[in-house]
């Protein structure tokens, strides 16, 4: 099965979700999404975010913590004991209660680590949209699953071909392109960000000790969280490098933490923004990688950063064109994403930015 990238997913999730509140009395047509692929990439995050973005509900099932009852609802005598009633459980969404989203995503995470049991619990709720005749997902909420494949190192079992045949199947991959656009718009530490545009392919690899850390989107993003809180806690290196060998292993570390060693000696990135240093370009990649990174850092930081386009059309002249263009993608989609039309509005009628047109399109 090929992959696909979360950025890739993400855009089909929309559009399933189109589908379903353009066509709701077509619920049962619109088929649920399951996600495969290994841990730590971010199955569940895209799903979660998404839903925060269009404002709409979120429910996640982690099938594995749960029993049959949970899911199908629980047994109770009626008072003539003549039969039972079924008490379905609160959290599924009602279209007839007050606060209740009219929209939203119930995400069965780990579907794949739950057993057989579980799976057939669940089965009806994902294939019909409905418990029997308690219960009726409401036409606006979709179903989607998640779950790790056999081959990962994790927990999973086979999933039974007759609820394998009700989904679409995504299988999704670490990359690098795509997360680093995610990661600069959510504004982690350049640090983390210029290490993995220098060696992709340390976004993601499983080739380590899997009962040990090793490094993942997931990782990483810790990673850039422990940065943070280390500068501001004026932590000892050796003590940071202990959590990163953690966190991402320790060949990862190694070479991570001499990244950050080198990166360390880059020029005043904030002084040459304002005009109040001479711009210079270093010769080592690893350190060009720390400056594009550093710079959009800066840019976003600053209260006004219109008032430092002047440094930053020098800076962008003095690198090469592929740098150039690189470090050109990274701030004009920062800003988008941020709202700064003021910003790109002053950049595109810079004088000098025909000639960085020339440059970038060469």
């Amino acid at each position: 099965m090929n992959t696909t990238s979360i950025a890739k997913a993400e855009k089909i999730l929309e559009h399933q979700l189109e589908i379903l509140w353009e066509n709701p009395e077509q619920a049962l047509m619109v088929p649920p999404l399951m996600v495969w692929g290994p841990p730590g990439i971010g199955k569940s995050t895209f799903i979660h975010n998404l839903c925060k973005e269009k404002n709409i509900g979120f429910i996640d099932v982690r099938l594995a913590q749960r029993e049959p009852v949970d899911i199908r609802g629980l047994p109770v005598p009626r008072d003539d004991k003549q039969g039972i009633d079924w008490i379905v459980s609160s959290e599924w969404p009602r279209t007839d209660e007050d606060g209740t989203p009219e929209k939203g995503i119930i995400l069965f995470d780990e579907i794949t680590a739950a057993d057989s049991t579980l799976q057939v619990a669940a089965y009806e709720f994902i294939l019909d949209r409905r418990l029997g005749q308690l219960y009726q997902v409401p036409d606006g909420w979709y179903i989607v699953a998640a779950g790790n494949r056999t081959g990962d190192a994790a927990v999973a079992r086979t999933m039974s071909s007759a609820l394998a045949n009700r989904f679409c199947h995504l299988e999704v991959a670490a990359n690098s392109a795509s997360w680093l656009d995610w990661a600069l718009i959510k504004n982690l530490d350049p640090r983390v960000t210029g290490f993995i545009r220098y060696l992709p392919q340390k976004l993601f690899s499983m080739d380590g000790n899997k009962e040990r850390g090793w490094p993942s989107p997931r990782s990483w993003e810790r990673v850039a969280m422990e940065l943070e809180l280390a500068e501001r806690k004026n932590l000892d290196k050796d003590l940071l490098q202990i959590i990163i060998e953690g966190l991402i292993g320790d060949g990862t570390a190694l070479e991570f933490m001499a990244f950050l060693e080198w990166s360390g000696k880059i020029p005043d990135i904030g002084r040459m923004l304002a005009g109040e240093a001479k711009v210079t370009i270093p010769k080592r990649s690893d350190q060009r990688h720390a400056m594009l990174s550093a710079i959009v850092h800066n840019l976003r930081q600053h209260e006004e950063p219109d008032l430092l386009l002047d440094g930053l059309f020098e800076i962008i002249h003095k690198f090469p064109s592929d740098w150039a263009q690189l470090l050109y993608h990274d701030v004009t989609l920062v800003m988008d994403k941020l709202g700064m039309d003021d910003f790109l509005e002053e950049m595109f009628d810079h004088p000098r930015h025909v000639d960085l047109e020339n440059k970038i399109l060469m």
